[in-house]
């Protein structure tokens, strides 16, 4: 019988700080094992072997400072995990293995605020279609991440903000697609899970405070600090939007004048410009109108950059980070966005705070969400479900 601080215990926990370790980063040199746990390297090499043999990990040759090393990442065969996003004009669905290879990825159009029941259905007819087509055994999935396009209540389960998407008001996410699929499901809202998606996969790699601005139907962002996500105790940390810049200005969704979000999101900006160019024009259309030169739509990108670099210098003198990456559409804009952002956080923000912070074009694109979902399972499933499925005669966890 295992008991608190014998060798037993003591070699339990040494496996899942490895197994956590790699888990979070896709893949690990040994060495870098040792230096992220703390672990010498003689004991990591030793799990390592061990897990191997159990089949939880795989080991492959690879290189490290032009030094032969081994690189460890967890087993394809250990469990799959599948990405929802929910946005308010698309549904994308991606599924990975726990060494951070996406298998698959498919989205398709969708007026999400219209109904919760029609996008769950979507959402589980396009898990399904995507499991077949892979060849994955449904018995194999361990977990889903959905992303929301708002705040989620951490009581409740519910979405916070009803005026964000009417079609869902009293409905909780996380139990209605866990009950079509079978499966536990992690609920996250899409700026959360971008920074997420970021953090792991894109502009955010290597850094462990970061924040990731979306700029789209509304505005949010995410935030990472000593490498998880911040959500605040009511889940709603983030909510840069209604940060107050005009206490005149236009009256927001949330009932306040003047918010961020009103000088910078696309329900806003998009009447400025559709007298002269079209009733039909789109924030992506925009974008691709500034690349091109538009007078009109550069002076409208630039000035939601200075908005956004108000909001940004608030949180540079309130949390510090060190990098800060633009998701969305607008990214697609690049130094005509950016460059007026870093020129407002310069102006605004406390000076050491933004000499040490950068100011990038999130990677991922669209993907940054669904990716982010992907994410959010890998950092929440517990590592002693994982053991116990590939270590069965492990000795049982006691906590």
């Amino acid at each position: 019988m295992e008991t608190p601080g014998s060798q037993t215990s003591l070699h339990r926990a040494n496996l899942e700080r490895v197994v956590r370790a790699v888990r979070m980063a896709g893949s690990l040199t040994q060495a870098e094992i040792a230096r992220s746990t703390g672990l010498s390297a003689a004991t990591v090499s030793n799990i390592v072997r061990e897990l191997k043999e159990g089949g939880t990990v795989e080991v492959t040759p690879t290189s490290a400072g032009g030094r032969r090393a081994r690189s460890v990442s967890l087993s394809g065969d250990a469990g799959i995990v599948i990405g929802v996003d929910f946005g308010h004009t698309h549904l994308r669905v991606a599924i990975g293995n726990l060494a951070h290879q996406v298998l698959a990825e498919e989205s398709e159009p969708l007026d999400v605020d219209a109904s919760s029941a029609q996008g769950f259905g979507r959402a589980e007819q396009l898990v399904n279609r995507l499991i077949e087509t892979t060849g994955i055994a449904p018995g194999k999935v361990i977990g889903v991440g959905l992303g929301v396009p708002g705040p989620i209540d951490v009581e409740s389960g519910t979405l916070g903000s009803t005026s964000i998407l009417p079609g869902w008001t009293g409905i909780n996410p996380g139990q209605e697609l866990a009950g079509r699929l079978g499966v536990p499901v992690y609920v996250d809202n899409d700026a959360n899970l971008g920074a997420l998606g970021e953090l792991v996969w894109g502009a955010g790699r290597g850094v462990k405070d970061l924040a990731y601005i979306k700029v789209a139907s509304g505005v949010g962002a995410g935030l990472v600090i000593d490498g998880h996500i911040y959500r605040g105790p009511g889940g709603t940390a983030g909510e840069i939007g209604h940060i107050t810049l005009d206490e005149s200005g236009p009256v927001c969704r949330c009932g306040n004048r003047g918010c961020l979000e009103t000088f910078t999101a696309a329900r806003y900006v998009l009447p400025l410009l559709r007298p002269s160019h079209g009733p039909d024009l789109t924030m992506d259309r925009v974008v691709q109108l500034a690349r091109e030169g538009d007078p009109g739509c550069r002076r409208v990108i630039g000035d939601v950059g200075r908005y956004i670099g108000s909001g940004v210098a608030n949180l540079c003198n309130l949390l510090n980070p060190s990098r800060v990456v633009l998701g969305g559409s607008l990214a697609e804009a690049g130094e005509l966005v950016l460059a007026p952002i870093r020129d407002s956080v310069s102006r605004y923000a406390i000076p050491s705070a933004a000499r040490q912070l950068s100011v990038l074009p999130g990677a991922l694109g669209g993907r940054a969400e669904v990716l982010g979902a992907l994410a959010l399972v890998l950092s929440e499933m517990g590592d002693s479900t994982l053991l116990e499925s590939t270590l069965p005669t492990a000795s049982p966890v006691f906590t």
